[in-house]
């Protein structure tokens, strides 16, 4: 199983490193998106949000305290579902099930992330580093 859960934590860990290449290299355009969104001081967020998406990805990935990694990418995605994919506000019917393609993702995603906190905690065995948990 710990096969299973290697690659699980690979496939997992790409999701967010992919992401924060986009966030890190086409911050300006990103930002501008977050800006549309309300986010204030949008483009250091956008910068900031990539480092912690590099941080959570390489942690979870590498076993490097991974519990520590998969809260930090818990503490992005729930308030990113609220404040990026705010579906509810969205008027155009297919502007609204996009984003609200979106809001699920990243709640799922969420979710994960709080299981691999979990069983970071459970199994000290599965990372280089022990739990701090």
């Amino acid at each position: 199983m710990d096969v299973v859960l290697l690659a699980g934590r690979i496939l997992f860990s790409a999701l967010f490193l992919f992401s924060a290449i986009g966030h890190l290299t086409q911050a300006d355009a990103m930002a501008g998106y977050a800006r549309s969104k309300g986010v204030p001081f949008a483009k250091p967020a956008t910068i900031a949000s990539g480092i912690v998406l590099v941080v959570g990805g390489l942690s979870v990935l590498l076993g490097v305290y991974g519990e520590i990694g998969a809260a930090l990418l818990f503490l992005f995605l729930v308030p990113t579902a609220i404040i990026m994919h705010n579906f509810w506000a969205e008027t155009d019917p297919a502007a609204k099930m996009n984003t609200q393609i979106s809001f699920n993702k990243d709640i799922a995603l969420a979710g994960a992330a709080l299981v691999l906190i979990w069983v970071f905690a459970q199994d000290p065995g599965l990372t280089i580093t022990s739990s701090l948990l």
